[in-house]
């Protein structure tokens, strides 16, 4: 159930097709070379740490892999596109990436599968070949655009904290003008200090107006305190304290999960999507609740089962004061989704992480929170959100 999202499909699972068990199965070697092939070729990725460098590629591979399952689930069509929205974002927010060295790693990518698979005698057959060159060159697209859109969005808080910075020292100076028009017994100080007035006076008009028109998050930036976390007993404490409201299931892949993270932060992001899960999905089945692990990362997933949340409000749904269309289920209730979806992107971005989410008729709706084992090393990380 959404294990692709997670990067932890089983070769053993009875419900994949033989290719994909045996494509699942080479996941860690595979995963491996292409990163060092990437470190490699891509100046941009040689001094990235493994958490990072890594991104949500292990969940990219098995998404892929799922589609050489006849009817697997039409989900993975969608999940290939979120998880490939995801990585270009990441990228943007967490590396001194260019959009060429986006494209380049997902072709390293999809050349070394493709080698790798063959070298370990597994077969594709021409349609499946053309499968896997077909979603990666849409991986391509999706990754760059996302990227593009993402730097975009960074730049344009930039711009907007400067511009926001800058009315401070344009005020002190203003002040001080007009102090001098009004001491100053020189006619010629007086004239000067009304041009900077004047001067100050329209600056700060034009950074008002630039404000104005910058879409620029007022919430400010999520403060976190960095500390050594179980993720383990703290999922464990909120599945416990939901059971009070809704069955709950839990699955912890190890006890204890530690990693350095804030702890109040991710309690929040975990509990909003847990309150989510109970608020809007079916009544009946319980909330699935898991942690998982990959190489230095860590996820956390939450599922429920319910009326779909609508493929083109995937991404509205984080943004801040935007609502989810007609077809999802916040407007069927009459409301939107909040500001809580876009805080635990802007949890799991601070942390270095990424935030997926699948949701279809079959599968139900599932969000991943997929974290960097240490953040410390990324605390603060800007956030696109």
């Amino acid at each position: 159930m959404s294990a692709n999202l997670t990067g932890h499909l089983s070769p053993d699972d009875p419900g994949l097709s033989p290719v994909t068990r045996a494509i699942v199965a080479l996941r860690g070697p595979i995963v491996e070379t292409w990163m060092n092939e990437v470190r490699s070729t891509v100046p941009q990725a040689r001094e990235l740490p493994v958490p990072i460098l890594e991104n949500t590629v292990p969940a990219y591979f098995d998404t892929l892999a799922a589609l050489l399952t006849p009817g697997y689930s039409a989900r993975v069509l969608t999940d290939l596109g979120a998880v490939a929205s995801e990585h270009g974002g990441e990228r943007a927010r967490m590396t001194l990436y260019d959009a060429t060295a986006v494209i380049h790693e997902l072709q390293i990518f999809r050349d070394v599968l493709l080698r790798e698979l063959e070298r370990h005698g597994v077969t594709l057959e021409e349609a499946q070949r053309a499968t896997v060159y077909a979603h990666v060159d849409a991986t391509i697209r999706e990754s760059a655009n996302a990227f593009t859109v993402v730097q975009a969005a960074l730049r344009e808080q930039y711009v907007a904290t400067m511009a926001h910075d800058l009315r401070t020292p344009l005020s002190t100076a203003q002040m001080a003008a007009e102090m001098i028009n009004h001491t100053s017994n020189d006619p010629n100080a007086r004239r000067f200090a009304e041009k900077i007035v004047a001067s100050t006076q329209r600056i700060d008009g034009m950074t008002r107006e630039l404000l104005d028109r910058i879409a620029f998050c007022k919430t400010g930036p999520v403060k976190l305190r960095i500390d050594r976390v179980d993720l383990a007993a703290l999922v464990r404490d909120i599945a416990q304290s939901a059971e009070v409201f809704h069955p709950v299931e839990l699955a912890i892949e190890a006890d204890p999960v530690e990693g350095w993270w804030c702890l109040e932060a991710l309690r929040r992001a975990i509990e909003n999507l847990v309150n989510n899960a109970i608020k809007y999905g079916a009544r009946e089945p319980a909330i699935r609740l898991s942690v998982s692990t990959t190489v230095e990362r860590v996820q956390v997933m939450v599922h429920n089962q319910g009326p779909p949340i609508a493929p083109e409000d995937s991404e509205s749904i984080f943004q801040l004061y935007r609502r989810a269309g007609s077809q999802g289920l916040g407007d069927s209730l009459g409301e939107g989704w909040g500001l809580g979806l876009p805080y635990v992107r802007r949890v799991a971005e601070a942390h270095g992480g990424s935030v997926l989410m699948s949701s279809s008729v079959e599968d139900g709706t599932v969000f991943v929170i997929d974290l960097p084992t240490d953040a410390r090393p990324f605390a603060g990380a800007p956030t696109a959100a």
